[in-house]
Order: C-alpha cells, then structure tokens, then sequence
C-alpha cells in the first residue's frame, strides 16, 4: 500500500489548496516543489518589515463568494483596491480608462465631452481602414480608443510588455478595451478584493497546515519521478510539455524580470502599482510592496520601503515561465498535450504551466476546488 493519496508537485495556489482540501478529507499528502519556498509566485519575502511580492504583484480579486470565504476562512483579507497609475513621459494617468483619465487627457468635464472625443478620434481610424477589418493590435486598438489614448498609453506599453512591435501583434489579442464613463480609479470590477492581512505566506502556511512538504525537490531529478512507488494518484502543476519529455515540441512562454531596491524614505511612489507606458523607461511598472498593506500613517510608522522594477521579456531556459504565449501555434501544440493529459486516469493537471493557461488566483482556486 502506498504512503501517500496524492503527491502533489508545486507549492503554489492550485497545489496548495488540493492539498488542503485532500487533508480535510482526511487523506495522506505529499508536496514537494523545486524551489527554496513554499507558494510558488504568491510567495512573499519580509524586507525592513514589508512584505515583498517576490514574483510580481499579486492582487486577489473575485466575483464568487464561496472562493472569497474560503480564502478569509484561513486568513482575513484587508481592504486593499488596486488603482494603478500611468507614467508616460513623466505625465501621469489613472487607471483603467475612466473620466479621470479622460480629464488629464484632454481636460473634459462631463460623459458626453469624453464620449464625442472618442467618437472624433474612432471614426479617423476606421476611415483610414477604409471598410477593411483590422489586421494587427495597432489598428484594432486605434478603432476602439482613438489615437491620443493609444499612442500615449497603450501602444509602447504593449510592446515592452510582448517584445514585439504592435502592428505584429494579432488584433484578438486586444478585442475589447473597457472605457468607463466615470470617475472611478478601481482597476477591477469584482465585488470582492484585497491582499491577505500578514502576507500571502499566512495564506499558503494556512492551506498547508499539517501536510507534508519538501522544498528544493525537483520532480524531474528525483525519486518521486517515479511516483507510482509513493502515492496512488499525482497532482502536477508544473509545465505540461516537460511532462511529455518535450516530445511535440516547446511552448513559448513571456518571462518577467525584477530589480528590487530599498529606498530610504517611507514613501516613494505614492501607489502600489505604476506602469511606465513609454520606450522613455525599459520597465514596464514600478511596484512599491507597502502601499499594499500599509496605509494612512502606518506608511510613514515604515520608515524605508522597498521597489521593484518589473522588465518584460521572452523566455529562455532557466527562467521562471509567467505568461502563455496565445498565438495559434502555441495554443496548437498546447492542444495536443492537452489530450495525452486527459487520457491520464490517475495524474491531475492544474494550475497556469500544466493547463497552458493565463488565470488570476481567484479562478485558480476555484479550479482546484473543482478538479479535487
């Protein structure tokens, strides 16, 4: 009989939250991860006491309660509301496209002055297509927002962000770009957001309370390669084309880099998140951790803070895999490893690298409630 139900590789939301669930059921489970840490890209680590989002700014966001009652079952959430800020060439946007935007835009008061601004600008780009459809990200974006928010605030973003030039870029990519015709800096629309109160590591160490784990254990180079020996099924939540031994072919993936420095002063940027939408600046966002969970007073009770840099930039071997590449080839190759996977009748795969997928956390979560 074997030791375990379930070995579970990676420590991050999906594998972390199946193995929480498993446990409650009482069954026996295993997670090992390669890394030095549990978490995967949730993991924080503590500088001058802040809590520093070591692979990018993670925003927890939903719209379903029952995952939003979960996560506060192990940890309470606070208050936080992401509202981003656009720097291009030292002028400064809010974020999403909303009246506030529109006003340090053009100086528009009211719905109806941004709405006819648009409108003027929509209708130069459509008559330039002259009746054809758009063909790249450049004149479909140029369709739906007019120039004056394309070229500041989209168009260099973009390219820093895929690596490649705009007018390269599929149009799908960019279907839609919501405009709200008030004045509201919420990034998101979800009823429910924050940041866990302590750090997401509180979140993690709460689902894997109780359950054993291994750090710095490579699935591919050790013994639990061969699984069958220890556990009776597998939950596998790193990249599905190494799974296969590569055997149709790499997936592409887009990588991101970060500089993380501690400034001498308790507050650097005024905000968690702003976004560099020029080619002025090689980043495409600065982070400032603490804005996450300080804030009033406790900013400056901090008396340092710490930013992150944040470079876009293609994959290559040894780096950390963040974004799924969805040009039609990638998204056929992912389909064919996708299939050997749902043949698979004892080995689960979830999460971002094993699914090819782009999620939030909230939608991973819930995933892992579904596959468990």
């Amino acid at each position: 009989m074997n030791k375990y139900d379930y070995l579970i590789v990676g420590s991050g939301l999906f594998g972390a939250t199946f193995a929480h669930l498993a446990t409650k059921q009482g069954k026996k489970c295993l997670v090992i991860d390669k890394r030095p840490h549990l978490g995967g890209n949730v993991y924080c680590e503590n500088i001058e006491g802040i809590n520093v989002h070591k692979y990018g700014a993670h925003i927890f966001h939903t719209n379903n309660k029952e995952v939003w009652d979960f996560v506060n079952s192990i940890v309470e959430f606070n208050r936080y509301t992401n509202s981003p800020v656009a720097n291009y060439k030292g002028k400064l946007f809010n974020l999403p496209f909303n009246m506030n935007t529109f006003h340090q835009m053009w100086g528009v008061k009211t719905p109806e002055e941004a709405k006819a601004k648009i409108e003027q600008q929509k209708t130069e780009a459509l008559a330039v297509l002259n009746g054809r459809k758009p063909q790249n990200l450049e004149e479909q974006a140029l369709t739906l927002v007019g120039k004056d928010i394309f070229y500041t605030l989209i168009k260099e973003y973009t390219e820093k962000q895929w690596g490649r030039k705009c007018t390269e870029l599929p149009a799908f990519i960019i279907k839609r770009l919501p405009l709200r015709f008030v004045f509201d800096n919420n990034y998101f629309n979800d009823r429910y957001q924050g940041i866990p109160i302590g750090g997401y590591n509180k979140l993690i160490d709460g689902l894997l309370e109780g359950v054993k784990s291994k750090t710095d254990v490579d699935f591919f180079n050790s013994e639990y390669k061969d699984w069958r020996k220890y556990a009776d099924k597998l939950v596998y939540t790193g990249a599905i084309d190494e799974f296969y031994d590569f055997k149709f072919g790499k997936l592409d993936w887009r990588t991101v880099s970060f500089k993380t420095r501690i400034e001498d002063t308790p507050n650097y940027q005024g905000n968690a998140v702003v976004n560099y939408t020029s080619h002025d600046e090689p980043y495409t966002r600065v982070i400032e951790h603490k804005h996450f969970e300080m804030f009033g007073q406790e900013v400056y009770d901090c008396p340092k803070t710490v930013v992150s840099e944040e470079y876009s930039t293609e994959y290559k071997e040894g780096m950390e895999q963040y974004y799924p590449v969805n040009d039609n080839k990638n998204n056929e190759l992912a389909e064919r490893y996708r299939e050997l996977a749902s043949k698979e009748t004892d080995v689960i795969f979830g999460g971002r690298l094993a699914e090819y997928k782009y999620y939030d956390m909230a939608p991973i979560i819930e995933s892992a409630i579904e596959q468990f």
